[in-house]
């Protein structure tokens, strides 16, 4: 799950964890741990037996790593205002969808801006980036799935734009030549957003009307939120504003005593034949390298 926030991001992340465990547990059960003192598998007995020991070595050091595994981890991202959270055994999209159902009445966050459900990541190399849209893509896709799709493109350097969305766009056509481009309302939303070396990629339903999942827009909407379960296809909602104002200032910073793990990992892993260029800000083709999105991380240019 992609964060940002605005400036305070140590309170960001405490926030982000109260977050997704209450909603995890809620949705998930509660997590599952590993009694501390339960031996790992092959940590009984002595072999004098090298290639004995050695096997026990690896086999106590994977237990060792899948007991600290845990369902939501910090990944650093190196970027300003921008926080990854690695998930394990949920599914983002459908827990994002939670908590944009009651965010809207409960206003559980003050320094939270967006929180968007990510699905696969890759290096930021548009040759790396095709190769790993090809499969990651057909899920939504290809035969015999298909859907109306929009492309939306988010980096601190818009100069690669057209070129990643033209790219992506011929993938998605070429899984199926029933997939169409929409700009007005799309069945599906194909997100990218490239946080320094890294693209993250997901597809989401309903971005639009979710306010690109800016839970400070959806806290101060009028909307009311049981229209997040209205099914997709109502051209009203595809249309409705959804100005993503990361400019937004910090409310009041409540007391959270949540504590943030210290061990963190490093994000970096992962036609039609012409589809028009669409950014985030709704803005013309032409003045795509001005229509980034108003989040004031410090990303670097895409390689």
């Amino acid at each position: 799950i992609l964060i940002t926030c605005n400036m305070n991001q140590r309170k960001c992340v405490e926030e982000v964890y109260t977050l997704l465990n209450e909603y995890g547990d809620h949705t998930y059960g509660l997590e599952k741990f590993t009694d501390k003192d339960q031996k790992a598998p092959g940590s009984e007995g002595e072999d004098d037996d090298v290639e004995a020991a050695l096997k026990k070595e690896v086999g106590d050091i994977k237990a060792s790593t899948e007991m600290s595994l845990r369902r939501f981890q910090l990944v650093e991202s190196r970027a300003n205002n921008i926080v990854f959270i690695r998930t394990l055994g949920i599914e983002p999209d459908i827990l994002m969808h939670n908590i944009l159902q009651d965010v809207y009445k409960t206003k559980k966050t003050q320094v939270i801006l967006r929180m968007l459900p990510i699905s696969g990541t890759c290096k930021a190399f548009l040759e790396d980036m095709k190769k790993y849209a090809e499969t990651f893509l057909e899920p939504w896709f290809k035969v015999p799935s298909k859907g109306m799709f929009q492309i939306v493109y988010k980096s601190q350097n818009s100069s690669h734009e057209r070129e990643v969305i033209k790219e992506l766009g011929g993938i998605v056509c070429t899984l199926n030549s029933e997939n169409k481009p929409d700009l007005t309302n799309p069945q599906y939303m194909v997100v990218v957003e490239i946080i320094k070396a890294v693209c993250c990629l997901s597809v989401v339903k309903d971005y639009m009307l979710k306010r690109k999942f800016n839970l400070q827009e959806v806290i101060t909407s009028s909307k009311d939120p049981s229209q997040l379960n209205s099914k997709q296809g109502n051209g009203k909602e595809g249309k409705l504003e959804a100005a993503d104002k990361s400019d937004q200032n910090n409310t009041a910073e409540g007391k959270n005593n949540q504590q943030v793990p210290e061990n963190t990992e490093v994000l970096g892993q992962t036609k039609p034949s012409n589809p028009q260029v669409v950014n985030e800000g709704g803005a013309k083709p032409e003045l795509a390298s001005q229509a980034t999105e108003g989040s004031k991380s410090n990303e670097n240019d895409l390689s």
